[in-house]
C-alpha cells in the first residue's frame, strides 16, 4: 500500500477521533428533560450541567445553564426594545438549597402554600438550571410578589409572546394545575433549546407534559 494512501487514511481517522471533522458536539444534557412532582431530576444531572454566573441590572448574581443564560440575555434585550424590563429572581438551586427553601417557607407561609408553589427537594425544575423565575421592573418599582405579578397581565402577554423565539416556554399555564401540579406562574420560564418546538408548545397552549406525552 502506498505511503500517501496510508497517510490519507490516518488523517481521516485522526480528524474523526480528535475534532469530529466539524460534526456538532452532542449536548451532555437533555433540554427536554421532565422534572415535576412525579419525575425526579436524573441522578447524574448536576455532574453534567454547565452553569454560568449571570449578573443582573440590580447587582445580583444567579447561576444558569450556559445556553439558557445566553438565550435569556437575548430575550431580555428583545423585551427591552419594547419597553419591558425583566430581571432574574430565582434560577438554579441545588437539592440541598431546595431543602432549605422548603423548610424556611414551611415556617413562614405554611404547608398549604408551600405544597402549592414549592417543589419537593429533588423534584424541582430549578435543579436543572433551565428554569428561570423572573421579576418585573416598572419605573422605579421592582415587582416580585406573586399576586402583584399575576395582575400584570399586559406586561406578561408581551413577555410570553417572545419566549418561543428564544427557545423558552411558559412552564405553568392557567387552568392546567392538574397536569403540571402547580398553579399559574407567568414568571416561570423554561428553556428547551429549540425555538421550533417552543413555538409549537406555546401556539398550542401545551404543557411540557402534554408535548412529551404526544411526542
Amino acid at each position: 500500500m502506498k505511503k500517501k494512501y496510508i497517510f490519507s487514511i490516518l488523517a481521516i481517522i485522526l480528524c474523526i477521533a480528535v475534532v469530529g471533522c466539524g460534526k456538532k458536539e452532542e449536548s451532555k444534557i437533555d433540554y427536554l428533560v421532565l422534572v415535576n412532582k412525579q419525575n425526579k431530576l436524573p441522578d447524574d444531572w448536576e455532574e453534567k450541567v454547565e452553569l454560568v454566573d449571570v449578573k443582573t441590572g440590580l447587582d445580583e448574581t444567579y447561576k444558569v445553564e450556559k445556553k439558557a443564560a445566553e438565550a435569556y440575555q437575548k430575550l431580555k434585550e428583545d423585551l427591552a426594545n419594547d419597553g419591558v424590563v425583566i430581571e432574574l429572581d430565582s434560577t438554579y438551586r441545588s437539592v440541598a438549597s431546595q431543602q432549605e427553601l422548603w423548610d424556611t417557607w414551611m415556617v413562614e407561609y405554611g404547608e398549604e402554600y408551600v405544597r402549592k408553589y414549592v417543589a419537593v427537594p429533588g423534584y424541582s425544575e430549578h435543579h436543572t438550571g433551565l428554569a428561570l423565575d423572573i421579576k418585573l421592573v416598572v419605573g422605579d418599582k421592582v415587582i416580585y410578589d406573586n399576586d402583584e405579578m399575576i395582575a400584570e397581565r399586559e406586561i406578561f402577554a408581551k413577555i410570553h409572546a417572545k419566549l418561543a423565539k428564544h427557545g423558552f416556554i411558559l412552564r405553568y399555564l392557567e387552568n392546567k394545575d392538574d397536569i403540571t401540579g402547580y398553579s399559574y406562574e407567568p414568571w416561570h420560564l423554561r428553556y428547551i433549546d429549540n425555538p421550533e418546538i417552543a413555538k409549537e408548545i406555546m401556539d398550542k397552549n401545551l404543557t411540557l407534559e402534554e408535548y412529551l406525552e404526544n411526542k
